[in-house]
């Protein structure tokens, strides 16, 4: 298979770093991003120590070992109570596809690469990212030199196909000739309500690279559910606010804008504690649906992935509190103390506030904050049932 059958869509690959580098320093938006960081610098001389701290990076990995793993420690330290990751189920060797439930838009992977290579994985992950998030030119050039391939969005039916089989091929590809990790969420798009669920299509575009069956396809990937937890989701008003939006009025949509602020309260937001769980790779049930109808497979093996992420949330104080206030029960009381109960109030109360939009319906957004919080708690013990 030749590489540059992918070049609308892949990462950069080792040699094309430097050109990269180029585009970047070159683009209007990016240095006027730079001048906000350090505006005491002039621009010759912030793109020469750009430049200079940019000696030795050949690879995308060499990009993110440099530069990235620093600024994602950083946030963690800042915005974080701390996080874990159990990986004691996967490989170390890579070769891997992490699905999992997605809880930001930056840094679900960015955190599962830093905890890969912290636990001693020789390589990080290829990440699957919406082209419409590439709202500049230097950001689609920033993450494809972050080891981040194109998914393309708002097609028209047959191009939509075109562009899964092209994807599809290219995660194969990556998986199984260059020997890396890939992530990629098990949706389009966040849960806003953060019940976490596969969707079939997701599968099905998977499934389109490869040889033979559907399942020897998929086994080819080393599928591996993987459980994102967030003790606070900084964006959780944001998404209660765009609630009430669609429910005011049924054709609202987010702007270009809108995704920037998420992406940006999503970074620099409180998040409290963080786990991720690694869950045991699907090809240790994939077998077990190779008889089953074409039309039946795809949604089973969605509903196993879903009820392994599931089982793999880690659950927080304000999770119980949450799902005592919204059924108005004290059944999961044992989880939490009063103190606890009443840092949620507070907590609750404050992201309400932050909310500034017209005719703002406060027991709407409670409800819709409460669920957020809630769901993993419910789909936990259906999980484990």
């Amino acid at each position: 298979m030749d590489i540059h059958e992918f070049d609308e869509i892949r990462p950069y690959e080792k040699g094309e770093m430097k050109e990269a580098l180029n585009q970047l320093l070159g683009d209007r938006h990016f240095n006027k991003m730079m001048q906000g960081l350090a505006p005491w610098l002039p621009k010759g001389l912030r793109n020469g120590l750009f430049r200079m701290m940019f000696i030795g990076v050949k690879t995308p990995l060499d990009f993110q070992l440099r530069f990235m793993k620093h600024v994602v420690r950083y946030v963690l330290k800042k915005y974080a109570r701390g996080y874990t990751f159990n990986h004691d189920t996967i490989s170390n060797r890579g070769n891997q596809l992490f699905i999992s439930n997605h809880r930001d838009i930056v840094l679900d992977s960015a955190i599962l690469d830093l905890m890969l290579h912290e636990a001693g994985f020789p390589t990080t992950c290829e990440i699957a990212i919406g082209d419409n998030l590439l709202i500049y030119p230097w950001i689609k050039t920033l993450v494809r030199m972050n080891k981040a391939f194109t998914v393309r969005r708002s097609l028209k039916a047959k191009e939509m196909m075109e562009s899964s089989i092209l994807m599809s091929r290219y995660m194969h590809y990556a998986i199984t000739e260059k020997k890396e990790n890939i992530w990629i969420a098990q949706r389009e798009g966040r849960a806003k309500d953060s019940s976490d669920h596969t969707q079939d299509s997701v599968l099905k575009m998977l499934a389109y690279g490869g040889e033979g069956t559907i399942v020897e396809r998929l086994k080819e990937l080393n599928i591996v559910p993987l459980t994102i937890s967030y003790e606070y989701d900084p964006c959780d008003y944001l998404k209660a606010q765009e609630f009430q939006q669609k429910r005011d009025n049924p054709s609202f949509k987010k702007s270009k804008q809108d995704d920037l602020d998420n992406m940006k309260i999503g970074i620099f937001g409180k998040k409290g504690r963080i786990h991720y769980e690694a869950m045991p790779c699907i090809n240790t049930w994939l077998d077990e649906l190779s008889e089953l109808p074409k039309t039946e497979i795809f949604s089973e093996i969605a509903r196993r992935i879903d009820q392994q992420i599931h089982a793999g949330y880690s659950l927080f104080p304000g999770n119980y509190v949450a799902a005592d206030m919204l059924n108005g029960t004290s059944t999961y009381a044992r989880h939490y103390t009063e103190k606890e109960r009443k840092v949620f109030e507070t907590y609750l109360q404050s992201r309400i506030d932050l909310v500034e939009i017209a005719n703002k319906d406060e027991n709407f957004l409670r409800e819709r904050i409460l669920t957020m919080y809630a769901n993993p708690v419910f789909n936990k013990q259906n999980a484990l049932r």
